[in-house]
């Protein structure tokens, strides 16, 4: 038996359910155990799922980090939880951090000195055995998760919703594009992307909570666009940057948008003159372009005009850009 296993916690897991006692033993023969200090990681995300864990004593918590080095926390575990075993089964790839909380003692399969193939080599029926059950887990918790998801169809659809929404305008967020959008891009696709003018000016004179104002207002009147068309996509790509995705919209109507959003724009009301501090009135930069005409490459496309938008609006903006790929006909 390896050195500190428990052969309970062994008997116990999915993976080894209906092993004899002899495979019982070989895979107890082939576990390790693991004293991890308080703050030590387990293992990061994009690290292979060589082995899984079962947690004797202590606390490992599972979390991701976000672009802007947060961390969203993901999972606790405690004595007596199996860590990992669902990313081992697969041999997929870990797609979260996860670490100590306190000293925690933990088993582990196969032992850092083995691998799969090393242990294939020694006991293939075994092996064999534990593959089957890593089929047979994988396959009864996709069904259980469906059901889940199938009885609790309004509550995913709104989880799904939040995921992706904007919560300071509620449009949606950029990564629905990536997730979401892309894959349903339909015959030609207008982009359109505006980025108010001056809009630190407005912010240093009236403070954030101007512009988070502004920024609902135009928010409201991308979203409006969109619902008088009947479908399409407001979103917000950066922190004052946003635009609009609609399908199904060719050369001279996505023209035409961008114009009439322009118009919109500076007919907004402007910030009244305070304390000294003189009037502020809205004006927009706004690129354009059409998905399949103007370029067939969704990704190209998007970095093409949002580059656009950005040089022109650095430029002095208050102008409706087209952008044309610029090797589109190579």
């Amino acid at each position: 038996m390896g050195a500190g296993v428990d052969l309970v916690s062994i008997k116990k897991q999915e993976l080894f359910a209906n092993l004899r006692q002899e495979e019982i033993d070989f895979v107890v023969s082939r576990c390790g155990a693991l004293n991890l200090p308080e703050k030590s990681k387990l293992f990061s995300t994009g690290e292979k799922a060589s082995r899984f864990y079962i947690l004797l004593n202590g606390e490992i918590r599972v979390f991701k980090k976000n672009d802007d080095d947060s961390e969203d926390e993901m999972a606790r575990f405690t004595s007596g939880d199996t860590i990992g075993d669902f990313d081992f089964a697969r041999g997929a790839e870990y797609d979260a951090n996860a670490e100590a909380l306190q000293d925690s003692r933990l088993i582990i399969f196969p032992d850092s000195n083995y691998s799969m193939d090393s242990l294939a080599n020694e006991e293939p029926n075994t092996v064999c055995s534990i593959l089957l059950n890593a089929i047979i887990m994988m396959t009864g918790r996709i069904k259980s998760t469906r059901k889940l998801i199938f009885e609790n169809m309004s509550w995913v659809q709104e989880l799904h919703r939040r995921a992706y929404e904007d919560a300071g305008t509620g449009l949606w967020k950029q990564t629905l594009i990536a997730d979401e959008i892309t894959g349903n891009l339909k015959d030609t696709a207008a982009l359109i992307m505006l980025k108010p003018d001056r809009f630190k000016i407005l912010v240093d004179s009236r403070g954030h909570s101007a512009g988070d104002e502004a920024m609902i207002k135009i928010a409201i009147i991308l979203k409006n666009i969109t619902r008088n068309i009947g479908h399409g996509w407001a979103l917000r790509f950066k922190s004052n940057e946003v635009g609009i995705i609609i399908n199904n919209c060719d050369e001279l109507q996505t023209r035409k948008i961008a114009m009439e959003l322009s118009e919109i724009i500076t007919d907004m009301d402007p910030v009244t003159a305070k304390d000294n501090i003189a009037e502020f009135n809205f004006t927009a930069t706004i690129a354009w372009t059409v998905w399949q005409k103007d370029y067939t490459e969704w990704e190209s496309l998007f970095n093409g005009c949002y580059s656009l938008l950005l040089s022109t609006w650095k430029d002095g903006g208050e102008r409706i850009v087209h952008y044309e790929y610029a090797g589109k006909n190579e």
